[in-house]
């Protein structure tokens, strides 16, 4: 998520994309699914439109008629309970029910050492004790009407804290979109100082007050994106956010006879499993070299995926991306959001349009949301984002609250559609998506160009949480969400 769109246009101000979708298979050749109460699963008929987004009179946030909101954290000026100020750059979170009522949310901070409103060193969650104002996470307990109810940190000393995935036993785990070695100085805000200790990794993160922050080293050291835990517990699917060459999806796949449970840094050997990368298959069996060959007339077709062994899991030398060559693995440009299903997971790219984002004859998009079928072992386009020529022009879209791009995070609804989160060129929304169906705003960035980050609904789909990255605010939004997706 760290190389934003809009850090690469002039002026930052395109709209792009319109989403593509296919027509739906029949409810029995559906593969995205969550087992038999169909949450994850594409459904059959058309979804209910939502209203048009109207704009807000404070400036933030313009939603659909019927829907409110309430700020639940703003980086710099609510508090954590340890003293200081809430930290900034708000990304991937998670929601846990804490009964009647209440939740708590686990929340990264995507900041490196030296950064402004850093994660404080907490004694008891400090991983590298030289990255001074940092990233980390922090658990904040709120409502159903989206009221601070006390920040605390839950992790802190780690770098860049992206996104990452909650697990079925109920923690989260933290993902570090980086590469720094220990030695690496840094400078910021006055302060310098050096990385102590390797940094890249996956930290399991608690909500109740435990803190264990070691590295799950067997996950491997890449720039992490996010990831989802199988509901066996047997495997967790990775996104690589890097170029240079383009990222990997990755899959670990746990040793015989283990069940994957909480303490995973304690419970895994450093060279526990297996890490493989995925490799999608064509017709004569051939490896498709990068995703952007697939286009939206391929929107539903299963395609067989393997998977190929990363050779050393820590990067001693080389980074992992670089130690499979091309035609080897299926590389993508920014795999980003994923999220887990009973029946298999969703993962995200969210774009490649420009010299380098994609072999020169391959198709440039403004967004792909993919579906991979535990089970079957094959993987489908459930969504698809054309790209428009404004994505590089930096022309302002003529119908901002229809035209899309830059899918990053995404959450599957306690009704089975999808939300995803734009860090796209224009206008910034968060969507609601149906696999294989339309895609809709459901609200926009009034305040500035930041992107959305981290959409998790609580699990009894009264609010939908989602945060503004800068300046770095946590929304708390409600109302009659089932009615449009239910």
């Amino acid at each position: 998520m760290t190389a934003s769109r809009r850090t690469m246009l002039a002026g930052g101000a395109a709209g792009v994309g319109f989403a593509v979708t296919g027509a739906m298979p029949s409810l029995a050749q559906a593969t995205p699914g969550r087992g038999d109460d169909d949450r994850g699963r594409g459904r059959g008929r058309g979804a209910t439109p939502f209203p048009p987004l109207k704009d807000d009179p404070d400036g933030l946030l313009a939603l659909p008629a019927g829907f409110s909101y309430a700020i639940v954290t703003r980086a710099g000026v609510t508090r954590l309970d340890e003293g200081g100020l809430t930290p900034n750059a708000h990304d991937g979170t998670a929601a846990f029910s804490a009964g009647r009522g209440r939740y708590r949310l686990i929340q990264n901070h995507e900041l490196k050492a030296g950064s402004s409103l850093g994660v404080p060193h907490i004694d008891g969650t400090v991983y590298d004790e030289g990255a001074v104002d940092a990233g980390g996470c922090t658990v904040i307990r709120t409502d159903d009407r989206g009221r601070n109810l006390g920040e605390t940190v839950g992790i802190s000393g780690t770098s860049t804290n992206c996104a990452g995935g909650p697990t079925p036993w109920g923690t989260w785990l933290t993902c570090e979109e980086t590469e720094d070695r220990a030695g690496k100085a840094w400078s910021g805000n006055g302060k310098s100082g050096t990385y102590a200790k390797d940094h890249g990794y996956v930290f399991e993160v608690f909500h109740d007050g435990r803190t264990n922050p070691k590295p799950i080293k067997a996950f491997g050291r890449y720039a992490h994106e996010a990831l989802a835990v199988d509901r066996a517990r047997k495997h967790v699917f990775l996104s690589e956010d890097a170029s240079g060459p383009n990222g990997l999806f990755y899959r670990w796949t746990a040793p015989r006879g283990v069940e994957l449970g909480p303490n995973l840094a304690d419970r895994l050997a450093d060279d526990a499993g297996v890490l493989e990368a995925m490799q999608i298959l064509m017709p004569d069996g051939s490896v498709l070299p990068d995703v952007a060959y697939l286009t939206s007339a391929q929107l539903g077709l299963p395609f067989p995926v393997r998977w190929k062994a990363v050779p050393d899991r820590d990067a001693r030398t080389v980074s992992t991306r670089k130690q499979l060559a091309d035609g080897e693995v299926t590389r993508g440009k920014k795999f980003e959001g994923v999220w887990g299903t009973d029946r298999g997971v969703y993962v995200v790219n969210s774009y490649a349009f420009s010299d380098g984002d994609l072999p020169a004859d391959a198709v440039p998009h403004d967004g792909m949301v993919w579906f991979y079928d535990y089970q079957d072992e094959t993987i489908q386009l459930v969504s698809y984002f054309p790209h428009q020529k404004t994505a590089a022009s930096g022309a302002a879209a003529r119908y901002d609250d229809l035209t899309f791009d830059g899918p990053d995070n995404v959450t599957v609804t306690p009704w089975g559609s999808l939300v995803l989160a734009e860090d796209g060129a224009g206008a910034s929304h968060v969507l609601s998506a149906t696999p294989y169906g339309p895609t809709q705003a459901i609200a926009r960035n009034m305040l500035n160009d930041s992107e959305f980050t981290g959409p998790t609904f609580s699990d009894d789909g009264k609010v939908l949480f989602v945060n503004m990255q800068t300046p770095g605010l946590t929304f708390a939004i409600t109302g009659p969400w089932e009615k449009y997706l239910g």
